[in-house]
């Protein structure tokens, strides 16, 4: 059924069926505005009455125009110009009604942290960016409330992405999340305190649920998105015959989700890290493809899925992490990467962006996350500027 959006006040909105009442009954609005027109009593054929008919003619076919206008301009809001069109009322909306546009960007937080990091913000913001014409959403496990936190929240990093018009941030509800997939059975067994892996079996879990029910493409908090993924059924080599599970997209219901789920669940052991998440779906593409070694830069294709090529987002790879917090002579272009995987689970020193630091990383942030890159240099100033409180 058609929905559009409307606008009940300044400050609010919903989704609702265009509708009107009438003697009590619903009826359409479109319907009785064409019965209207049809219905309209013919004039007779007289000297006189040519006229006011004429007049009459033209009136009904500027409101045949308006009409047409008015559904063209109910499926735009349904489309990439969504986001043009309401950049606050987004607060007003479910997860459901904003996953079921279709084609999100889908981010997950599986900790219970409620403040992203920088390196996070720049993952989500660059990804609002590139894709303008796309809901992107942070659904966080910290979060309890059904709406996002306001915009004066305390926490920086909620304000500087919510005043994003395609960007919402959701609580993340597994025990919604895995109704009518095969991971429902495997989610109320589990005991998440006996799990070792529990923050990424989780993770792993909850993106292949949301991108089978929903379709898009779900990204790891920590890829830099640098141009547009052009595929739309797809999985990332971190090497060759390796598939990643940080960065995949499908449309809603492909079956090959849907087999990676029922294979979770049937060779589930979470003590091994990457059984849900890399090795399994590097398994499952095994089972249905012929895999072989990259060459060059080409992407390989099977049974519809494309399988792209370990350039496309891990230029650099695991073992060199290191090296987008290190200062190059002369920085990599990129020209075959669509985004960026910045390896923060290697990152156990926790190297972070510094100002003015002038390494790989931080260029990467002045490029594709700069309100995230302004606000970490405001936050350094801020730092630097407040006294130690031992001063005499």
């Amino acid at each position: 059924m058609l929905q559009t959006a409307w606008v009940s006040s300044p400050g609010s909105w919903a989704l609702r069926e265009p509708g009107c009442h009438r003697d009590g009954k619903k009826t359409s609005w479109k319907c009785g505005f064409v019965r209207t027109i049809i219905q309209h009593p013919c004039l007779r054929h007289d000297p006189k009455g040519l006229g006011k008919a004429r007049m009459l003619k033209k009136i009904h076919i500027c409101l045949c125009c308006f009409f047409v206008v008015g559904i063209l301009y109910e499926i735009s809001l349904l489309s990439g110009c969504f986001f043009s069109y309401m950049p606050m009322s987004k607060h007003f909306l479910t997860p459901e009604q904003v996953l079921n546009l279709g084609k999100s960007i889908i981010f997950l937080e599986t900790t219970e942290r409620l403040e992203p990091p920088p390196l996070v913000s720049c993952s989500v913001e660059s990804a609002a960016r590139i894709y303008q014409d796309r809901p992107i959403i942070l659904l966080m496990k910290g979060l309890k409330n059904d709406r996002v936190l306001d915009l004066n929240s305390s926490y920086t990093a909620f304000s500087l992405l919510s005043s994003m018009k395609n960007v919402f941030i959701f609580p993340l509800q597994m025990e919604t999340v895995f109704q009518e997939t095969p991971l429902l059975q495997w989610y109320n067994k589990v005991v998440p305190e006996r799990e070792k892996n529990w923050v990424h079996v989780s993770s792993d879990a909850s993106r292949l649920a949301l991108i089978w029910k929903y379709g898009g493409i779900y990204m790891d908090t920590d890829v830099i998105s640098i141009r547009p993924i052009p595929e739309e059924s797809f999985l990332a080599a971190q090497k060759s015959q390796f598939s990643s599970n940080g960065i995949f997209g499908f449309p809603a219901h492909h079956k090959f989700i849907w087999d990676c789920m029922e294979n979770f669940v049937l060779k589930y052991n979470g003590n091994i890290w990457g059984n849900q998440g890399p090795f399994l779906m590097t398994r499952m593409l095994k089972a249905i493809c012929n895999l072989t070694d990259f060459k060059g830069t080409e992407d390989h294709s099977c049974q519809n899925i494309s399988f792209l090529n370990p350039q496309r987002f891990y230029p650099i790879p695991y073992p060199a992490w290191g090296q987008y917090y290190e200062v190059w002579e002369k920085n990599p272009n990129f020209n075959h990467s669509y985004a960026l995987h910045l390896w923060n689970f290697m990152n156990h020193n926790r190297k972070a962006v510094v100002a003015g630091s002038n390494t790989l990383a931080e260029k990467l942030y002045k490029a594709y996350c700069p309100t995230t890159y302004k606000d970490l240099i405001q936050n350094a100033e801020l730092r630097d500027f407040t006294p130690s409180g031992n001063a005499a």
